[in-house]
């Protein structure tokens, strides 16, 4: 029997196994393999076991027994640490290492072990790999390095590369260790005694090795590092300096313990006095240290030997950190923490500085509340100040905990995230907005002094933390977020009264027929009261949408809400009691029939000078400064009733010559608006209106109520109501024109595409290097004196640009390579030669130079002209004539540097003659130039050989230089010359003596080499590389980048000036890096990932399996046989993907980038030996520890992702993916929430970290920091939180953040040094805050809708956002390439904001907060970032949910009622169209068609229209359709591609945007964009009404799969489907029951646009699904569609396995009583269709009675117990089965019976049975949606069943008219061969295979 141990020892030996294989054929960095890797976390921490194992794995080869020693006393101290085995892992831990003894003890022979000698044993290995590997030399220079603060070259020396010397360092540390355990028992006067000493030694020494193992970030400040130079730059060593412990600060306890390798300062300090976590204090004295350092450099480097930092620096660090905190306490009138900055010194600033960070680093959650922090730091920097006066330091009382230590995060953050919790979780998260204090509520709770009731130390009892209670909510702060729509009326009241103002005035000047007198002008003075009376409407919101927070709100600003209403109460009726006494006087006979006019002008023209004083002093630029500066109460009361004052907002105007640009701006789109909308929207109407109005009694054909004896006043409404719906959102449409417009203009100052083309790069291509130098440059790396005047003449000026140009142009073309974008000979024809040598002449790329000598060979031999004619003609193309110069200057040097002696005088000779003969124009004299193709031939021969770089065939080249002299000498030069050379005494005897060329000297130096090769590709590439790169994307990529070198941008500072920052990605559990089995997985039609890619991206294919060194037929699975292979092809496949391996990679680039950046300026601090010679090269600039350490000083990358912890606990492949990233990146840093498993019992809550690692040199995590949190990170929405946690560890200045769907390259990384100096140039008032990024979308190529998406998504980040930006200054952040001045943002609040729901759109709030906070939004378009987005319909649908939904949920913040009340009107303007207000225009929009054909229906229905139209041929009026008729043009998308077009046209051309445009509509593109219409209308205004709104994952991957057609169906029911049908319905209402006097043709152009809407809506989904109408497909989508139907469900069925949880799940949004009586008042729509329809059946004639109505529903009544009857459950009538069944027989034939007799002896027709269906329908969709929306009521009076069952016959029934016309074309098969034609036309341009991948026919390809 096999006993279960060894059972176990077979498996961690196969293990063991599998773990070095696998190793061993990887290429990159070390995994920790076999046991090592598996040690846990538990012990992990606090021990150094994992490295003791690695040791031994890595001395296993070297020393068995000393390996096995190392194994044992890991056992051993695992044992000690958890001799009970509690701990997660560790009993698996120990059997398994237990096992790896036993084999090595199993390995030692069977020789019974003697462990007496261990010691000894250990000790010779000790001695021996000391000497081995030279570690005195290592520790003496260790020694030296920290005495001298110096670096020195000497390491070079020692030959020991950082990752040699790290792993010495790690084995030199185990077995100290071990040693030191062992010597306990080993004999005193032997070996024991040794090994005291040693020890006793190592600790002596202030250099020790572990140094070199401290974890650290990016400066190593508790140890010393060898490797890691970043310490011994003079900002560094003065920051480091700065924060010093001096003898000014209190003494620390002799117990204190200072962590590390290093001198206390002042952070040891503030770590002791308020208890920070260690880890805290670590990671912020880095931060600040750089901070400081990077600061200094900008402002100048100290040169002396100890550095200092100036004071200067300190005040621009403190103003800047504390900035809002000062702001804070002048808002409050409260005193500093401080007198004053001029009266602290350097030590005391830097010292608050630190404390700021150290609050700020520990908040956790608290981070969301700015001015929370700032009250906290306002205490303790008090309570700092006391300690310090004293001379011992001693605790804080603020933090003091039970046992007299103190305690920052338990006594001051956590019963602050306590009361966050207790708020987030109340009701269990799902309370509604209103009910709960979100994180807005809580920071503004610190805009009173009323906050200062809080006390210090934080009184419990305070208001602050009261709990909310089940049945009672704590109250808000000023603002509560109730869900209605009213919040648009009350967030933008100024644009809804101007509008209305204008309408109303528009329509009287229209009815009054145009002519203004003062009976018009009277009457338009009835805006007066309207203008009141909606004022008061505003205040009586502000009343109304304040409840809830009464209680708590500040009492001014409950004051203000009451005055207000008040005032605008008295003031709204005293103003239309004096109107409407004007309009008495107006009819009065009297002769003083003016007095209440003039009183009534009087009071207007008080009113509105009031009203204009305060706009201009409060919203004009030039005029808030008097605003600001008056103090005066009276006015400042005034001001205060006008316009609230918040803590943020104050101040939001801009620059004046910015504000009379958008105001021109708007006053040009009003006033198309209004001329548009009076001219073609109003006065057609006003005749229509007058004759219908005084029509007389008209005949109605049902039972009227309302507009018999009113004017027909319903009529009218009618008419009138489509056309204010149009003026109400056209708005929109002149904004999106006019945007367009300026948008392209601006783009064309601004030079965007001019170049667009692979042919215009080539004709510019020698103007490249002097404008990158100009721009991307530094002077630092400029060897010449390029701005100023220059003695060198214009030639060596253009070669210094190429050399300095060449580096970075071939680092570009090599990523391109690696990218596989190019093969390797367009990466040689693409390169530029260094132009660093002597060859006098700038040498080009060989793309420019293909074929050229060749060419002029031809023209040459051909010319019968003179020399001069020969080079015009040259000369025309001007890269051919550089091609014959350069080719001309190389054969020279080339051949003067391969011969000697007479040979050299022989080719001086010959040179210096046709020099002379092209000076005297006697060229064609000289030579013979038909002979030129026999020269180049020996030319071609001799390069042939040298550049084989072989001197063994030195012979052979020596004999083809004398074939070359022979062709020369004897076929080209003329008779005359070559008779002077052959009877040249020294040639001819060298000739003769055989010594003439009869050896060469072979090319050794580089230069020569470099000519060699170059010529030999001159002379040899024939064809024209007029199409390299072929590949698109590398052409895209060269010509933005090309175009970008000519657009207006900041000159680049050097490196170490430049202004630090980081990049941040927030990560959850996307897809890192593609699994080899999801690349071979296959799906449904038979096609995998790598199939799929290798289809789309042909070419890219072919590149990478040249670089890997594969021919191009390599099958898949023979790139399965090498690890390398297969981990560079999933590599290549997840850089085209969506992935975070494609955005690492991408974002790294931007180290690349300063590196190389800073290696060539040679900032020398004798660390790197750079070469002294001329030569500017690239070479070797990614070793260059120097560069490395500048880089590292300036860019950190910091991914948060956030479930990697669990997801290492759980070995999910992400967590190995990652790791596998880190390894490979060295810059690169992981951020993860860790949750301490070891604390999980019911008693003790789980403890949070916020943990930082990065790759140590055995490729495991290394833990730099970690830090507790008071709790579970996630209060609020993810994304947000996950920045949060993790953004304490990025630095610098500037913060770009990144979504894990982006990707970067390195030419667009080389500019951000440029983007950087944007923060310091004038962009208006206020310097920015935010930078606004371009966005390239390249996932645009995958398909139609790819390509759709990615215009219209490129249309917005481009020409959109340039037009935002400036003039309308209202660009807000809204995606992720955004560069934030970090430093600014969180001392405000983060990047993203994140209370649950309400913040759903996170990003957008960074945009909103930063304006409100008076910062400054830019847009840049010199600068690029790649952005993947969805690429299949139903992707596309859930982000355009996701993005309208989190919309409807901004209508309801704070932000956009603050915004929308604070900007001035033209700004508040621009920022409601680009915000809310776009959704708005769209449901809008859509509204529209509804409110149209309700109209027509309600016209139709009542017999109106015909009535009308007999009395007064009114309604076929040609003006009136027009103007009914302009939602088509909105709704088929025509104005809102208006933008889209412009930007084709400014960066394709006019042809190409032609091309494009005419492509994109035969795609169907206007049934997308119609569709889109309807996904943003329906969850935007679901939203707004009932919430709901959510964070959708939507997928990111290749979307080529077929959608089954239920999935479609579960999508779109509700959001379109329903919609479009009911949009059918009334359609067919209008065309049965409508009358129009044109006939069809009226009626085609009234609902054209309509039936479109209803064709798009209905079919779209199934039109864009690829294979959505293969006949095979169709017949398995109805299989399944009709189990899914039919599927009863269950508890835990989901819905899409189930119709049953589909459809509750569809009500799961109804959750109020409110919810429930606007979706009541909603559905009453529905009963107007049986209404109507029931008065124009045949059978009731001409009677109108309600009891006809009545009868109908008697009728229906019937049906409905019919259905009942036929669709009793089975289950429940199993006792009375037969009776039913015979029951139902009965009343089938009853029912045929009834309808025959019905229809024969009654008035009742066929066509009246189908009006009836056609009145129930709607009818019973009406009770449904009732039934459903009071489902408690239902279920009560036990009709739940059968509403189900009744809604499952409506989904059966609207499921089939949808599916019978694609059943019906899927019969005809050219039908899907023409949608993959229009689906995938992009593809197929391209010569793609999209046919083969959606049939899966893969053997067909393969064979």
């Amino acid at each position: 029997m096999v006993r279960p141990r060894d059972n176990w020892e077979k498996l961690v030996r196969a293990t063991l196994k599998r773990e070095q294989l696998r190793n061993a054929g990887q290429g990159h960095a070390r995994h920790p393999s076999g046991i090592a890797g598996a040690v846990p976390p538990s012990l992990a921490q606090t021990t150094n076991v994992d490295l003791i194992l690695q040791a031994a794995d890595d001395i296993q080869q070297e020393d068995p027994n000393v390996a096995r020693i190392l194994c044992e006393q890991a056992y051993s101290m695992a044992q000690n640490l958890d001799p009970n085995s509690n701990g997660r892992g560790v009993l698996q831990f120990k059997t398994g290492l237990m096992s790896v003894i036993k084999q090595k003890l199993a390995k030692e022979g069977g020789v019974q072990t003697d462990r007496n000698h261990d010691i000894e044993n250990l000790w010779e290995f000790y001695q021996r790999y000391k000497q081995q590997h030279r570690v005195d030399d290592i520790q003496r220079e260790e020694q030296r390095l920290q005495e001298s603060g110096t670096f020195s070259s000497t390491l070079g020396e020692l030959e020991l590369r950082s990752s040699e010397m790290r792993k010495i360092i790690s084995t030199l540390r185990a077995l100290v260790e071990v040693l030191e355990a062992l010597s306990k028992d080993a004999d005193p006067n032997g070996v024991g005694g040794l090994i005291m000493e040693e020890l006793r030694k190592l600790k002596k020494s202030s250099a020790t090795l572990s140094g070199e193992l401290t974890p650290y970030n990016i400066v190593p400040l508790d140890a010393p590092s060898l490797i890691n130079p970043i310490r011994i730059f003079p900002e560094v060593r003065g920051a480091i300096s700065s924060i010093r412990y001096t003898e000014q600060f209190p003494r620390l306890p002799a117990g204190f313990k200072v962590s590390g390798k290093r001198d206390a300062d002042m952070f040891d300090l503030l770590e002791f006095v308020f208890g920070f976590q260690k880890d805290n204090v670590r990671n912020q004295r880095e931060n600040v240290v750089l901070m400081i350092a990077n600061a200094q450099s900008r402002l100048g480097i100290p040169a002396e030997s100890d550095p200092k930092i100036d004071e200067k620096t300190v005040n621009e660090v403190i103003l800047k950190v504390l900035d809002n905190y000062i702001k804070w306490c002048r808002y409050l009138r409260i005193r500093l923490a401080w007198n004053s900055l001029e009266a602290i010194n350097r030590d005391r600033k830097l010292i608050l500085v630190s404390l700021y960070f150290l609050i700020w680093g520990e908040a956790a959650n608290v981070r969301f509340l700015p001015e929370c922090i700032c009250y906290i730091f306002h205490h303790m920097a008090k309570e700092l100040d006391a300690i310090l006066d004293h001379r011992e330091a001693e605790a804080a009382v603020s933090c003091l905990t039970e046992d007299g230590t103190a305690k920052f995060l338990e006594k001051i953050i956590c019963p602050i995230y306590e009361t966050l919790a207790d708020e987030a979780h109340y009701k269990n998260g799902k309370a509604a907005h209103s009910a709960w204090r979100n994180y807005d509520d809580f920071n503004e709770y610190f805009w009173s002094p009323a906050c200062f009731e809080i006390g210090w130390p934080m009184r419990s009892s305070s208001p602050f933390f009261l709990k909310p209670k089940k049945s009672k909510r704590t109250g808000k702060s000023s603002f509560v977020e109730h869900r209605t729509f009213l919040h648009l009326y009350r967030s933008f009241h100024r644009l809804w009264i101007f509008l209305a103002l204008m309408f109303q005035a528009l329509t009287i000047i229209a009815f009054n027929h145009g002519h203004i007198n003062l009976n018009t002008f009277k009457t338009v003075l009835s805006i007066g009261p309207s203008f009141a009376i909606m004022n008061f409407i505003k205040s009586c919101l502000d009343v109304l949408l304040t409840f809830g927070s009464y209680k708590t709100a500040r009492g001014m600003a409950v004051s203000r809400l009451v005055i207000r209403f008040f005032w605008g109460g008295l003031t709204s009726a005293f103003v239309t009691y004096v109107y409407l006494k004007v309009l008495q006087e107006r009819h009065s006979t009297n002769s003083d029939n003016s007095f209440y006019f003039r009183i009534y002008l009087l009071v207007l023209g008080v009113y509105a000078a009031i009203r204009l004083l305060f706009a201009l002093l409060l919203k004009i630029p030039a005029c808030h400064a008097l605003s600001e500066m008056s103090d005066q109460s009276f006015f400042q009361f005034f001001k205060w009733i006008y316009q609230e004052r918040y803590y943020v907002g104050r101040g939001l105007y801009e620059k004046m010559s910015d504000y009379c640009r958008y105001v021109a701006y708007w006053l040009i789109v009003l006033a198309c608006k209004f001329t548009f909308a009076y001219f073609l929207q109003i006065r057609p109407l006003v005749k229509p209106t007058n004759i219908i109005a005084d029509l007389p009694s008209l005949t109605y054909s049902w039972h009227d109520f309302i507009s018999k004896n009113n004017n027909n006043a319903l009529t009218i409404v009618s008419l009138w109501a489509p056309v204010v719906a149009i003026y109400l959102m056209d708005l929109h449409i002149w904004y999106t024109v006019m945007s367009a417009i300026v948008g392209g203009v601006i783009g064309a100052r601004a030079r965007l595409g001019e170049i667009r083309s692979i042919e215009m790069v080539h004709k510019r291509f020698e103007s490249f290097p002097e404008a990158f130098v100009k721009n991307m440059v530094s002077p630092q790396a400029k060897r010449i004196p390029i701005n100023g005047p220059s003695t060198q003449d214009s030639q060596d000026m253009n070669k210094a640009y190429a050399a300095m140009f060449a580096p970075f142009w071939n680092e570009i073309i090599k990523s391109l390579r690696e990218e596989d974008y190019i093969s390797n000979r367009e990466m040689d024809l693409l390169s530029i030669p260094s132009n660093a040598g002597t060859l006098g002449l700038v040498q080009w790329p060989l793309f420019l130079l293909s074929s050229k000598i060749l060419l002029a060979v031809d023209l040459a031999v051909d010319c019968k002209d003179t020399q001069a004619d020969l080079w015009s003609r040259i000369s025309r193309d001007e890269y051919m004539a550089y091609a014959v110069q350069e080719c001309y200057r190389s054969i020279e040097k080339i051949l003067y540097s391969l011969v000697d002696n007479e040979g050299r005088l022989w080719v001086e000779r010959i040179f210096r003659e046709i020099n002379n003969s092209i000076s005297a124009d006697s060229l064609f004299i000289t030579l013979t130039l038909k002979k030129l193709p026999l020269v180049m031939s020996r030319l071609t021969a001799l390069t042939g050989l040298l550049t084989r770089n072989d001197p063994a065939l030195a012979k052979g080249a020596a004999k083809a230089v004398y074939e070359l002299y022979d062709v020369v000498t004897h076929d080209l030069v003329s008779s005359d010359l070559r008779e002077n050379l052959d009877t040249w005494n020294i040639l001819a005897r060298a000739r003769d003596e055989g010594r003439l060329f009869s050896r060469i000297q072979w090319p050794n130096d580089p230069e020569i080499k470099e000519l060699v090769k170059r010529l030999h590709l001159l002379l040899t590439v024939k064809d024209s590389a007029a199409n390299v790169p072929k590949n698109l994307e590398a052409r895209r990529r060269l010509e933005f980048f090309t175009n970008s070198l000519f657009m207006d941008m900041p000159s680049a500072k050097p490196v170490s000036e430049t202004l630090p920052f980081s990049v941040f990605t927030p990560y959850y559990s996307e897809t890192v890096l593609y699994s080899t089995s999801e690349l071979q997985k296959e799906n449904e039609d038979g096609i995998s990932i790598l199939f799929y890619l290798q289809k789309i991206f042909p070419d890219e294919w072919d590149n990478f399996l040249e670089r890997i060194g594969r021919v191009s037929s390599t099958e898949d699975a023979e790139l399965q046989e090498s690890s390398s292979d297969t981990l560079e092809l999933r590599f290549w496949a997840s850089y085209r993907g969506q992935t975070l391996a494609r955005t690492v990679r991408g974002m790294m680039y931007y180290r690349r980038a300063l590196v190389l950046q800073s290696y060539l300026e040679r900032r020398s601090l004798g660390v790197d030996n750079y070469s002294q010679n001329n030569f500017i090269t690239s070479q070797g600039f990614e070793s260059s520890r120097e560069s490395r350490a500048q880089a590292d000083l300036k860019f950190t990358y910091v991914v948060s992702c956030q479930i990697y912890g669990q997801q290492k606990q759980r070995k999910a492949p992400e967590a190995a993916d990652i790791a596998l990233l880190l390894q490979r990146n060295e810059g690169l840093r992981v951020a993860f929430i860790h949750v301490d498993e070891s604390t999980i019992d019911e008693n003790f809550p789980r403890v949070f970290y916020s943990k930082l690692v990065k790759a140590d040199i055995n490729g495991k995590d290394q833990e730099i920091y970690s830090i507790k949190l008071p709790g579970d990170p996630k209060l609020g929405e993810g994304k947000p939180e996950n920045q949060n946690h993790a953004i304490v560890f990025t630095r610098g200045d500037a913060l770009q953040t990144i979504d894990m769907n982006q990707d970067n390259y390195l030419e667009e990384a080389m500019k951000m040094r440029n983007l950087l100096e944007e923060f310091h140039a004038n962009h208006g008032r206020r310097p920015p805050t935010i930078l606004g990024v371009r966005e390239h979308v390249f996932t645009g190529s995958v398909s139609s809708l790819a390509w759709f998406m990615s215009n219209q998504e490129t249309s917005f980040v481009t020409l959109a956002q340039r037009v935002l930006a400036n003039p309308l200054k209202v660009r807000m952040h809204y995606g992720h390439p955004d560069v934030f001045d970090r430093i600014f943002h969180i001392t405000r609040g983060g990047i993203s904001k994140a209370s649950r729901v309400i913040n759903i759109s996170e990003d957008i709030y960074a945009g909103f907060n930063s304006t409100l906070r008076l910062g400054n939004v830019t847009h840049h378009e010199y600068i690029q970032v790649g952005k993947g987005r969805d690429v299949g319909l139903n992707q596309i649908a859930l982000f355009e949910g996701k993005v309208a939904g989190g919309n409807g949920e901004q209508v309801l913040s704070r932000d956009i009622y603050r915004l929308g009340q604070l900007f001035d009107f033209f700004r508040m303007l621009s920022f409601y169209f680009t915000t809310v207000g776009y959704y708005v225009c769209t449901m809008m929009t859509v509204l529209t068609v509804y409110i149209f054909l309700y109209g027509r229906a309600y016209l139709a229905f009542s017999g109106l229209d015909e009535a009308v139209s007999e009395k007064a041929k009114l309604m076929g009026n040609t003006a009136l359709d027009a103007a009914l008729n302009a939602q088509f043009l909105v709704q088929i998308g025509v104005f809102t591609a208006v933008p889209m077009i412009m930007g084709f046209i400014l960066e394709l051309g006019l042809l190409k945007a032609i091309f494009s445009f005419i492509t994109m509509q035969l795609q169907l593109c206007s049934v997308f964009f119609t569709f889109s219409l309807g996904t943003k209308t329906h969850y935007f205004g679901r939203t707004v009404l009932h919430g709901g709104a959510k964070y959708r994952a939507t997928g990111r991957g290749f979307v080529v799969r077929h959608i089954k057609f239920a999935e479609n169906y579960r999508l779109y029911s509700r959001s379109h489907f329903v919609k479009a049908l009911e949009v059918a319905l009334l359609l067919i209402v209008y065309i049965a029951y409508g009358y129009a006097e044109g006939g069809a043709v009226t009626y085609v152009l009234l609902t054209l646009s309509s039936w479109f809407l209803v064709i798009s809506w209905l079919f779209a989904p199934y039109i864009f699904n690829p294979s959505g109408f293969e006949w095979q497909k169709t017949v398995e989508d109805f299989d399944d569609w009709t189990s899914w139907l039919l599927y009863k469900g269950g508890v835990g069925v989901k819905g899409e396995n189930s119709w049953e949880s589909w459809w509750l799940e569809e009500q799961m949004h109804i959750q109020t009583v409110r919810g429930r009586i606007l979706e009541t008042i909603l559905s009453a729509r529905f009963f107007l269709f049986q209404y109507g329809v029931v008065y124009k059946l045949h059978l009731t004639g001409k009677d109108t009675s309600l009891a006809i109505y009545g009868f109908s529903w008697a009728v229906l009544v019937g049906f409905v117990l019919i259905f009942k009857i036929f669709t009793y459950s089975p289950k429940k009538s199993a006792d009375f089965q037969l009776v039913l069944r015979f029951l139902q027989g009965v009343v089938s034939i009853g029912l045929v019976a009834a309808v025959c007799l019905v229809v024969a002896f009654t008035p009742l027709s066929i066509p009246d049975l189908f009006a009836s269906i056609l009145a129930f329908i709607p009818t019973g969709w009406g009770i449904l949606s009732l039934a459903i929306t009071w489902k408690g009521l239902m279920k009560s009076l036990g009709l739940w069943d059968s509403v189900r069952e009744f809604a499952r016959m409506y989904d059966a029934g609207m499921g089939m008219i949808i599916f019978s016309p694609i059943a019906f074309l899927s019969w005809f098969p050219f039908i899907s061969t023409f949608q993959s034609r229009l689906l995938f036309n992009q593809a197929f341009s391209r010569g793609l295979e999209i046919s083969l991948i959606l049939s899966g026919n893969k053997a067909n390809v393969e064979a």
